[in-house]
């Protein structure tokens, strides 16, 4: 049967559209500045201008003797492949045990872990850096890595409990009486179910990892040689820089790659959280 628009409905999807195209506004703003001049980007920074427009800046940002773009990608993304796989392996078997002990103690170190999503990042930066420079892992990779392991926990245990909760016992009783484990049920039945919600826990927390600024420009600091997408960025462009000849095309060459990876996987956010929302 043919659906009719109701006045609701119409509404819903104008205001969407109108909220959607708001927020699309930052990145055409910065892929139409990226290949004007910086004459043409102060005199309108909204209208393109496929006339005059050269791909020489971006050329020019990619070769840029202040800033390796693959040094950066190459930094970032191994960053981010530690923390995923640092967090998965942590809070794999945590989610598991606390979605199938029904005491009341799981439920509470479910909320002490939970609690930690709501402490922003930067106020606990401070005593953070005064750890890892009393172990000798500041300025470090592995600080940094296990520091952003640490923040991204709350939010992967929780979404991993959610998502095992849902998944029936009788799938670990089948396996207890072919006489598996504990460990050979998580391993070999459970986590391949969750396959859905590890790609979208991944995806989420590759963002999250890729975007962060204040704890790699912290913990590494500019004496380590290291530095990831959005350090490097700040190094490149400078801290009063006005040339936005070199701040368009730099921006848009550290987005291009979480930008693709987000829009690739998009469908996997969608079905893992569509499958942790039905109960079963």
């Amino acid at each position: 049967m043919k659906k009719t628009l109701t006045p609701a409905t119409v509404a819903r999807v104008a205001f969407l559209s109108v909220v959607s195209l708001g927020m699309l506004v930052p990145m055409y703003i910065l892929v139409v500045n990226t290949f004007k001049s910086q004459q043409e980007i102060l005199a309108n920074p909204f209208a393109p201008d496929l006339g005059t427009a050269t791909f020489r800046h971006l050329a020019d940002a990619w070769n840029n003797p202040d800033f390796s773009i693959l040094n950066g990608y190459g930094t970032t993304i191994a960053l981010v492949l530690c923390v995923n796989a640092l967090a998965f392996l942590v809070c794999t078997p945590a989610a598991y045990v606390l979605a199938r002990t029904p005491k009341t103690i799981a439920r509470l170190l479910l909320f002490f872990f939970i609690a930690g999503m709501f402490i922003p990042t930067q106020v606990i930066l401070v005593p953070v850096i005064f750890v890892l420079r009393a172990v000798g892992l500041m300025g470090t990779m592995p600080g940094l890595i296990l520091f952003m392991t640490a923040t991204t926990i709350p939010f992967t245990l929780f979404v991993f409990f959610g998502y095992i909760r849902v998944l029936p016992r009788s799938l670990d009783e089948a396996a207890a009486i072919d006489g598996a484990g504990r460990y050979h049920t998580l391993w070999r039945i459970i986590v391949p179910l969750m396959r859905p919600i590890i790609a979208t826990v991944f995806i989420l927390n590759s963002l999250s990892v890729w975007n962060d600024f204040a704890s790699p420009q912290m913990i590494l600091g500019p004496g380590s040689g290291l530095y990831t997408v959005t350090t490097g960025v700040y190094a490149a462009v400078g801290q009063y820089s006005t040339d936005y000849t070199k701040v368009f095309p730099t921006l848009l060459l550290a987005v291009i790659p979480i930008l693709v990876i987000f829009v690739v996987m998009q469908r996997h956010v969608m079905s893992g959280l569509a499958a942790g929302a039905v109960k079963g």
